[in-house]
């Protein structure tokens, strides 16, 4: 149960690209995970290697955020927190049902985020949205408890729904949107791994190189969204959904 010398130097440029992804629209996941299965790693030393990592990257990503002044802190005292509970509750269910059995319905949300992104128009350049106010306080703690439990049980396209969530819900610009976003996913692989490590399920010997890439992929990704704006994530976003439709359905016909 181990990977060469050449393989680890492929998970880390994996990780790294993995991380520049995630940090702008999510997603991350759809190029570690079947890196990490390919090296021939059982499935749940895989998925436990897998957030070994990418919470490296979250936590970059997160701090690149809060540095350029785009991460609400008001907002993150609720969802970060939550975010850690419904990581752990979605890992509980995992004990009680299928995961399996969620993909229709995820491929068909995903196909409505990408209509939804496709028509929607952001916030006027330079408009930044007011303080949350009780209400969008309680909206994104309602966020960051079932995206977080979603992230926990199943998982694929968290990122990018969490992004999705709080621009249509809350009103913010996609940027802004993904800041918010880095709060919940880092809390929700945090709770996640966590859990893998205390089981013993993954390999640090592997995780720990691809997370100093991964680390280094988020603040890039996380420092191009900022440069970049919400047009660039809008079309990094749109690109993620694209190819989770395309994965998600393929395993829905072919099972």
């Amino acid at each position: 149960m181990d990977v060469t010398q050449l393989e680890l130097v492929l998970l880390c440029v994996a990780a790294l690209t993995a991380g520049v992804v995630d940090a702008i629209a999510g997603g991350g996941g759809l190029v570690t995970l079947p890196a990490v299965l390919a090296t021939g790693l059982p499935p749940h030393v895989a998925l436990g290697t897998n957030k070994g990592q990418s919470v490296f990257g979250s936590f970059a990503a997160l701090v690149r955020f809060a540095r350029a002044g785009l991460l609400n802190r008001k907002l993150a005292t609720v969802t970060f927190p939550l975010g850690l509970v419904g990581s752990f509750l979605g890992a509980g269910l995992v004990l009680l049902m299928r995961p399996e059995v969620l993909k229709p319905l995820v491929l068909v949300l995903l196909v409505i985020v990408a209509v939804f992104l496709a028509f929607r128009r952001g916030p006027p350049p330079g408009e930044r949205p007011e303080p949350p106010r009780k209400r969008m306080l309680a909206l994104g703690a309602v966020i960051a408890l079932l995206i977080g439990t979603y992230d926990g049980f199943f998982g694929p396209g968290t990122g990018t729904f969490l992004i999705i969530a709080f621009s249509g819900l809350l009103g913010h610009g996609l940027t802004r949107a993904s800041a918010d976003a880095k709060v919940v996913n880092f809390a929700s692989n945090l709770a996640a791994v966590s859990l893998f490590s205390y089981r013993g399920l993954v390999l640090w010997h592997v995780a720990l190189p691809m997370a100093a890439a991964q680390f280094m992929g988020g603040w890039i990704g996380a420092h191009l969204a900022v440069r970049g704006g919400d047009k660039l994530v809008r079309k990094v976003v749109l690109l993620v959904v694209t190819a989770l439709v395309l994965k998600l359905g393929r395993d829905v016909f072919a099972g």
